[in-house]
């Protein structure tokens, strides 16, 4: 049995630059209002830091609150790095540690609360903390910290799935959709290899080139072991 090499690389290359131009579609999509599919993931985010703000609906909260979330969302929507992203999230939440604020923060991070409004009182007036109060703002950090990786790390596994989904669907639809354009009759076989063929071009794109070098290598080294 005769092997095509080339026509195996070439097969490979096209599937591969099918998932490219997928992924490039899907990345368009970005662009439509309030971020598109962009905000795929983001309302775990939102279901985090909620509890921080209690009896607070994002449509109806103050205007810090609400900016505080529309902040997050812009950051979320543009792509900045996740690190960077749960870093500034902290940062405003613990701009907004105060007195009236220390109770629903407690509640959400399981610390003292009483402890914790001094804590708020004391930051809000620049005053030095005692060694107990010192003790429940790093506890409240820590669990402000974990709180925060959960929802970022759920968001961005919800949107990387959504988008390599998204990705595979237009993927196969190119595919199907360009059988059927050139084929001139009607080819079930062909419209079946095209849409096995849309499957594999998402997992396919970033490694094509090496997955169609080591699959020429393999073919070669199978019709040498055969002579």
């Amino acid at each position: 049995m005769n092997f095509d090499t080339a026509g195996i690389g070439t097969a490979v290359a096209a599937i591969g630059a099918l998932g490219t131009a997928s992924f490039g579609l899907v990345d368009t999509l970005k662009t439509l209002p309030r971020g598109g599919l962009s905000n795929r993931g983001f309302g775990f985010i939102e279901i985090a830091i909620k509890p921080f703000f209690e009896g607070q609906i994002r449509k109806t909260a103050t205007g810090n609150v609400k900016r505080l979330f529309d902040t997050l969302h812009g950051n979320w929507v543009n792509g900045i790095a996740l690190a960077d992203q749960k870093a500034i999230a902290k940062s405003l939440i613990k701009l907004r540690l105060n007195k009236a604020t220390a109770g629903a923060f407690a509640a959400a991070t399981e610390v003292d609360p009483a402890v914790l409004q001094t804590v708020g009182e004391k930051m809000s007036n620049g005053a030095a903390l005692e060694p107990n109060e010192v003790n429940v703002l790093g506890r409240f950090d820590l669990a402000l910290t974990a709180i925060l990786d959960d929802g970022y790390q759920h968001a961005d596994q919800r949107y990387r799935n959504f988008m390599k989904f998204m990705a595979m669907v237009i993927s196969t639809v190119l595919a199907v959709v360009g059988v059927c354009v050139i084929s001139e009759t009607l080819d079930w076989q062909l419209i079946w290899q095209a849409f096995l063929a849309g499957l594999l071009a998402g997992p396919f794109a970033p490694i094509t080139k090496d997955l169609a070098s080591a699959l020429a290598a393999g073919v070669k080294v199978a019709q040498a072991l055969r002579k």
